[in-house]
């Protein structure tokens, strides 16, 4: 299993803005420029970020985008469910209708849950704090 590219600059985006947490804001071009992500996507993150409220913006003079709350309760699950919707190890997880042609009969599904729900307490266990930080 593996984060999107999306999900992944998503982090890296937030962790940048974590730095600069009680300080000035910033904008897609200053995190970009940061962060080495492509503007086009620095923006389109900024966006999504936003508009799931984890991000604030502000427009005008000193304006730009800062953490909507502090970097230790935000989540690796936050993050990557804001960019990437729910988390879910297989199609049968998610909610709605599925495509699977097992489906029907399938035994595993009703134990995808316990996987799906120990991926995302695995990644809600860890802040966009502690990603600022030093490694020793």
């Amino acid at each position: 299993m593996k984060l999107s590219s999306f999900a992944d600059y998503a982090v890296v985006l937030m962790s940048a803005a974590a730095r600069h947490c009680g300080g000035v804001r910033m904008n897609a071009t200053t995190l970009s420029a940061e962060t080495g992500i492509p503007l086009p996507t620095a923006q389109k993150l900024v966006s999504r970020l936003s508009a799931a409220g984890l991000l604030e913006s502000s427009r005008g003079t000193g304006g730009g985008v800062r953490l909507s709350r502090p970097p230790a309760t935000i989540t690796l699950a936050d993050v990557v469910e804001a960019v990437e919707g729910p988390i879910a190890m297989t199609a049968c997880s998610e909610q709605g209708a599925h495509d699977c042609n097992l489906e029907q009969d399938c035994r595993i599904r009703p134990h995808m849950n316990v996987a799906n729900n120990a991926i995302r307490e695995a990644l809600a266990n860890v802040t966009i704090a502690s990603l600022t930080r030093e490694m020793a």
